[in-house]
């Protein structure tokens, strides 16, 4: 069985409390994303790590503050999340090189992965048969990114101790959603 991991927006600005749209508390998850996507490296699992990369005048910042604008501090992904052998897949059309790669990290400019144009082609081309979600925000991006990972029909686990939320309430009413839709959850220790 070929399992695909998902590292939702790892980003500096959403990890830490410096970040320009920060998490409470998501520096926490921090270690348990990074032993998954190590676990991932180890077991040759690609990782499928979004990313956001905003222009500084980016539609998205008249609902949210101003974030993960490309190029800066903030966009980066937390170092500890990152793979040695990856690549950038930016956020246009664009050949696809991914032999060989540990991480794939796709840039996107909505709360929605599937809407990046790579992405539908980089799961078909994965051709994975389940696929495990982590990363940040519980109720926002990694919630669209189960949904649209529910619609290959394949198994979805949200790794709960490894996602971060803005709202205890969302949150769980997203994993609710996800789990009612035949998604599932599951503790890191029981996935690496």
């Amino acid at each position: 069985m070929r399992t695909i991991f998902f590292d939702i927006d790892s980003q500096l600005d959403f990890l830490y409390p410096a970040g320009a749209l920060y998490v409470p508390g998501a520096e926490r998850i921090v270690p348990a994303i990074a032993r998954l996507n190590r676990h991932a490296m180890a077991h040759g699992i690609p990782v499928v790590a979004t990313t956001d990369a905003h222009t500084e005048n980016d539609p998205e910042f008249q609902v949210w503050p101003a974030h993960c604008v490309a190029g800066t501090m903030g966009q980066h992904k937390a170092e500890s999340t990152l793979l040695g052998k990856r690549v950038v897949v930016p956020n246009q059309e664009c050949r696809l090189a991914l032999d060989g790669a540990e991480q794939i990290v796709v840039e996107k400019q909505h709360v929605d992965a599937f809407t990046a144009p790579n992405m539908g082609r980089i799961v078909e081309l994965l051709a994975a048969d389940a696929f495990v979600v982590y990363g940040v925000v519980t109720e926002i991006c990694v919630l669209f990114a189960a949904r649209g990972l529910l619609k290959y029909g394949k198994p979805v686990t949200i790794v709960t101790d490894a996602v971060a939320a803005l709202s205890a309430e969302a949150s769980a009413r997203a994993l609710a959603e996800i789990c009612a839709a035949g998604g599932r959850l599951a503790l890191a220790s029981e996935i690496a």
